[in-house]
């Protein structure tokens, strides 16, 4: 499967969790800006920031190990 002109499911997959992490980070940071009416019991710990920054950084070492490159 490996071969010229192929490319890693695994880039693809850094992309993906690279965007899902900026969407949610930003997302984050709007609700810290705004909080809602009614908050979740948590809210104070600031999950969507801490689970976008994970996935943001779990996207970016596929996304660059996975690189394509020409040899």
């Amino acid at each position: 499967m490996h071969g010229p002109g192929f490319i890693s499911i695994w880039f693809f997959i850094g992309v993906l969790l690279s965007a899902y992490g900026v969407l949610i980070t930003v997302t984050g940071f709007y609700e810290l800006g705004s909080p809602p009416a009614n908050p979740p019991v948590l809210f104070n710990l600031h999950a969507t920031i801490w689970w976008g920054m994970v996935l943001l950084a779990i996207g970016l070492v596929y996304f660059i190990r996975f690189l394509p490159r020409k040899k």
